[in-house]
């Protein structure tokens, strides 16, 4: 398979920030090596990542090979790019376990059994384990000068506020990565962030004054909000993770579905593999129903499903239907408690004790005495006999229904409904 145009991919796509001269026609000439780094700080990587990895993505379907580099060296001294303060330094252990984690994750986006185009995982501890200190400012840290590194945004915007010298050595760092990739995988292209192209300019610099040859760049935007804010949290300023155990599948979910109008037109682009052609049509046909959010829809289907799986998928779309559509108690009683949690975070607590409900409560004395979700009996009575109280999404008629143990969910849970909106989550313990 001849090299397809993947520069123009990504312009296409609003993806290219900045571009070395040469790089699309080193990468029309020749099936060519790229690879990005990851930053192994967690476990998991998170949405902020997702971007990164489908330009990778891209790189392969467009005939290259793919390398995603995991600093399991440089992670322990930590990239100042867009930092304003030294991070804390992570130990082997941590940094081990970090690493088998994230390649778990690039395994679902990329294909490492393809032949010469797979993709591939490389840990640069794997070739900094073995340079002794005064080797490598002998071998490499004479080719760059602290002129040239102080020039470089990274450094020059930390200078107020401190850089350690540990920091301050991380593009020679970075940039020896770049320079071992060229040498020993013939790796000629290096990929990542706009905020770190100080970093890989170093490295394509080093390439340069040590002699292996000439080397090239390219950065994607860093991802944002159509508000500004940074892309990649949830509105209670938490990570979204592409880890289930730390960002629940339904959670993850509906953090696509609810991107605002403008930003999903950029994500559609950015974050799916679909067409122009396609991604027009979709856009054409959410500009004329908007309140149908087909945009959200689509890509909160297409997200989901490549990051977690089409089963996840479904049960998130069947969580939210069951808890805010036309579910059933029956319904409701099949979702798991994970899940459940998930889908009602954010939704008002409250507690009862377990006997109350072994001994059996009626529902006026559970709603106004018990938990106060009524400030007073006569409210409760009058909004039931109105139809407006669900238990377990059964609508509740009579003010001297009697609840037990046995209409908890999950043997833990009542979920009231009070209105079309409000909700509120007992917990018996």
């Amino acid at each position: 398979m001849n090299p397809t145009n993947f520069i123009s991919e990504l312009k296409s796509r609003d993806m290219l920030h900045d571009v070395m001269p040469g790089t699309e026609a080193q990468l029309l000439g020749e099936k060519t090596a790229a690879y990005i780094g990851f930053d192994p700080t967690a476990a998991s990587l998170h949405v902020g990542s997702l971007a990164q990895i489908m330009v990778l993505v891209h790189f392969q379907k467009a005939g290259h090979k793919p390398i995603a580099l995991v600093g399991g060296a440089t992670g322990m001294v930590g990239d100042p790019s867009g930092k304003s303060a030294e991070r804390k330094l992570l130990s082997v252990q941590d940094l081990d376990q970090n690493v088998a984690g994230i390649k778990a994750q690039l395994e679902k986006f990329l294909d490492f059994d393809c032949g010469e185009n797979a993709a591939e995982l490389v840990n640069n501890h794997d070739w900094f384990k073995d340079i002794t200190l005064l080797g490598f400012l002998r071998d490499v840290g004479k080719h760059l000068s602290v002129n040239y590194m102080m020039a470089k945004d990274s450094v020059k915007n930390r200078l107020e506020t401190g850089i350690s010298f540990t920091e301050f050595s991380y593009q020679l760092l970075q940039g020896y990565d770049f320079y071992y990739l060229y040498k020993n995988k013939n790796v000629k292209l290096q990929m990542g962030g706009s905020d770190q192209w100080g970093n890989i300019t170093a490295g394509t610099e080093l390439i340069r004054r040590m002699g292996a040859g000439e080397a090239y760049a390219a950065t994607i935007p860093l991802i944002t909000k159509a508000d500004g804010t940074k892309f990649g949290k949830s509105e209670g300023g938490e990570n979204i993770w592409l880890d289930p155990t730390l960002t629940s599948p339904y959670k993850f979910y509906q953090f696509w579905l609810n991107v605002a109008d403008h930003d999903a037109t950029r994500y559609i682009k950015i974050f799916t593999l679909k067409s122009l052609e396609e991604i027009a049509q979709l856009i054409a046909q959410h500009e004329e129903a908007p309140h149908l959010r087909l945009l959200q829809k689509t890509l909160a289907q297409d997200v989901t499903t490549r990051v977690h799986s089409a089963q996840d998928y479904q049960t998130a779309v069947q969580a939210s239907e069951i808890l805010f559509g036309k579910g059933t108690t029956e319904q409701l009683q099949t979702l798991s408690q994970a899940t459940l949690m998930a889908a009602l975070e954010g939704v008002p607590q409250v507690f009862v004790a377990r006997q109350e409900l072994e001994n059996g409560v009626d529902i006026v004395t559970l709603l106004a005495d018990k938990t106060q979700i009524f400030e007073g009996r006569g409210e409760c009575r009058k909004m039931i006999q109105g139809g407006g109280i669900s238990i377990n999404k059964a609508k509740i008629t009579e003010p001297e229904t009697s609840l037990n143990a046995s209409n908890l969910l999950n043997d833990s849970y009542l979920l009231v409904q009070k209105g079309k909106k409000n909700y509120y989550l007992i917990i018996a313990n």
